[in-house]
């Protein structure tokens, strides 16, 4: 798993999840980035989180060096096999849809052997 935000506020979620996996750090949203996925929330989402105390900056690490533009990467899963092949790839642009994980996993498996 890759995230803009910090490992200190991404780890307490994968604790309490109980992820098996590390939660990797994707500062300034690079990987996002170079997968077209990375976006700048719109100023009236913005003022939301504002609103409700949500800084998204500090999440991502301005103080240290991290993304200080209000940019989020679309929820993408991308399974790459051993060989660097992409097996399967799957975003959707409404960031409050997650896909079902069952067809992640059954090819995860699948490559897994």
């Amino acid at each position: 798993m890759l995230s803009p935000q910090l490992p200190a506020f991404t780890q307490p979620g994968a604790e309490k999840q109980g992820l098996g996996f590390p939660i990797l750090n994707d500062r300034n949203n690079k990987i996002g980035a170079l997968f077209g996925l990375a976006f700048r929330l719109p100023e009236e989402l913005i003022a939301v989180y504002k609103k409700f105390s949500l800084d998204l900056p500090r999440h991502n690490g301005t103080d240290e060096g991290g993304d200080e533009s209000w940019r989020l990467s679309i929820p993408a899963r991308i399974v790459i096999g051993r060989d660097g092949v992409v097996a399967a790839a799957e975003a959707d642009p409404d960031y409050t849809h997650r896909p079902p994980v069952g067809p992640t996993v059954d090819i995860v498996r699948k490559l897994a052997g």
